[in-house]
């Protein structure tokens, strides 16, 4: 009796300590969104960015930079659906979607480094975070190509946008619980930091990737103290039991937090702490891919005017994208063992040299796109001097 007595204080504080860890986690996550937000102009650089979306290569590694910077696939698929809604053809939004996809995952693969310090922590935590990845990144070699020659998206989407039309202004912005209680926060820090001028976006990411590491080592000790027993249980029923309900639970979870970044980080400091294996969260992150979708969906309903149905339709193919995705990885065996052996096999090189992880990040999510927007600029910029150029002979001989 007296043991039971001394042993149930420890477990509540145990969960109000993993309680605590995790919103100072949702806080970081919160500020190095509004940092990257700030510093790349928010959802009007997405779309000055989107601008150079030529060709549906050009439009994938865009869509991928611009969630990267902006931090929020919501936001950047919000602001597709707007593009649409403004004129901006289907076809060349359908790339973006992808790339949306993509970009998302760098917040988790953030928060894996909070482990770091511990090898074979790390190892497992950025297993979890690039397993997302390579998902993402295998959908678009599949999707891509099809969607480039014959259209299935574009077209299945456009014929159910029809049934949806006027449905108006639907929200479900009220039950954001997680937005609701951490972006108060988040925004009073960054307003405090407002005095900094141009400095303030990156110390509010600094900041945020403090709060991320701290929460994420406290975290990972904790979480290894209380998911035992009958929590555990609960935790892998939930989640891990099945790819079906790794699935389910992943996407009923994003829809409640509207935020695939949020679900997806919660699950790393799990996977690296050793509650869940790999193969566990690989399913509850397909089934975030599909709760986002939400964002896209009401953002669509609410817009009017002569694009509404193509606003809707690119919100629709934003779901059918993702629907089919986690359908054929889940239903070709071999496929869905490709992502995850890529993601061990990126784990492993991280455990040798941890370098591997920055120069990821880095070269994936930043480096390539800027390349290839960079390269699209001067492209952009020589044709128009090129034009120019034959436009002023003809200019001179008229006025002889």
């Amino acid at each position: 009796m007296n043991r039971e007595s001394q042993s149930s204080p420890s477990k509540t504080l145990l969960w109000i300590q993993v309680a605590v860890f995790v919103y100072v986690l949702l806080v970081g996550v919160g500020l190095i969104g509004e940092g990257f937000n700030l510093a790349s102009g928010g959802s009007e650089g997405a779309a000055k960015i989107f601008a150079f979306a030529s060709n549906p290569v050009v439009g994938v590694i865009l869509g991928t930079l611009c969630t990267a910077l902006v931090q929020s696939s919501s936001t950047v698929t919000s602001v597709i659906v707007g593009l649409v809604a403004g004129g901006v053809p289907v076809s060349i939004a359908v790339p973006m979607i992808m790339g949306a996809n993509m970009g998302t995952s760098i917040t988790n693969t953030i928060v894996s480094l909070g482990f770091l310090k511990d090898r074979a922590s790390f190892k497992k935590s950025f297993q979890a975070a690039t397993v997302h990845d390579f998902f993402n990144l295998f959908s678009i070699l599949i999707f891509l190509p099809l969607e480039v020659i014959f259209h299935p998206l574009e077209r299945i989407a456009g014929m159910m946008s029809g049934g949806f039309a006027g449905a108006g202004g639907a929200s479900i912005k009220s039950f954001n619980i997680v937005g609701n209680a951490t972006k108060p926060v988040s925004n009073f820090i960054v307003e405090l930091l407002e005095p900094l001028a141009f400095a303030a976006p990156y110390v509010a990411i600094g900041l945020g990737i403090g709060c991320v590491v701290i929460s994420v080592l406290l975290l990972g000790k904790a979480l290894r103290a209380t998911l035992t027993g009958k929590a555990k249980g609960v935790l892998e029923s939930a989640v891990g039991k099945s790819p079906l309900r790794g699935v389910a639970s992943g996407t009923v979870v994003t829809v409640l937090v509207q935020s695939s970044s949020t679900t997806t980080s919660l699950v790393v400091p799990l996977a690296g702490s050793g509650v869940l294996t790999l193969r566990q969260v690989f399913p509850f992150t397909m089934g975030a891919n599909i709760g986002t979708c939400i964002t896209s969906l009401l953002a669509a309903t609410s817009v009017g005017g002569a694009h509404e149905l193509f606003a809707l339709q690119i919100a629709l193919v934003h779901l059918l994208y993702n629907v089919f995705g986690v359908t054929l990885f889940l239903c070709i065996p071999g496929l869905k063992e490709l992502p995850i052996r890529l993601a061990e096999f990126l784990g492993a090189q991280t455990e040798k040299n941890r370098g591997w992880a920055l120069a990821y990040i880095f070269g994936v999510f930043f480096f390539l796109p800027g390349v290839v927007l960079g390269a699209q600029y001067l492209s952009d910029q020589s044709r128009a001097e090129a034009e120019n150029g034959q436009g002023a002979p003809a200019i001179e001989n008229a006025a002889e």
